[in-house]
């Protein structure tokens, strides 16, 4: 369990971490709950980037339908917060069955965050598996 002493980083970080239960967990369409409408994800399995939050849903549900997640676990992340906007980086390690092969892989995410009214939306997205 991950925990930070500043109280808008708890904020965020409990943030990141519904998002991911939602897609880790089986409800990717919650992911609308938590990115942006006009979001952007760079992935490494799209040529193109994904543009607006509802490409992005559709990219994290198409995973889930594609695969079935074991397990997750995000590793060592670390928040800077910039006014109302901030990033996050973290590993993670996971866990998945596609194609009736299990793959464990790990790799680090970095997104960015901006606070709109009362909430946090993630407004873009990198990750990638770590380097051969």
């Amino acid at each position: 369990m991950v925990s930070f002493a500043d109280p808008i980083k708890q904020e965020i970080w409990a943030t990141v971490r519904a998002m991911n239960d939602a897609w880790t967990k089986g409800n990717p369409d919650d992911l609308a709950n938590f990115f942006h409408r006009d979001m952007l994800a760079i992935t490494p399995t799209d040529r193109n980037r994904l543009d607006g939050g509802t490409a992005c849903v559709a990219g994290w549900k198409g995973f889930c339908n594609a695969a079935r997640i074991h397990r997750w676990e995000e590793i060592d992340p670390v928040i800077h917060v910039y006014g109302d906007s901030a990033v996050i980086a973290y590993y993670f390690d996971m866990s998945f069955e596609m194609g009736g092969n299990t793959i464990d892989m790990g790799g680090r995410d970095m997104f960015f965050f901006v606070k709109e009214g009362q909430r946090w939306w993630a407004v873009a997205d990198q990750f990638s598996p770590y380097p051969a």
